[in-house]
């Protein structure tokens, strides 16, 4: 997800969330996202 946000030209990843579902034996789906910004000082 970083990576990603750096090729966008963020700098920063705010509202993370992550979520892991077993959607059947010994398979498990995995979800990561936020929202990528620029932060930058005032």
């Amino acid at each position: 997800m970083i990576q990603h946000a750096e090729e966008l030209g963020a700098n920063a990843v705010l509202a993370f969330r992550y979520d892991a579902t077993e959607i059947a034996a010994g398979v498990t789906e995995v979800l990561a996202y936020g929202t990528a910004v620029v932060v930058e000082k005032i």
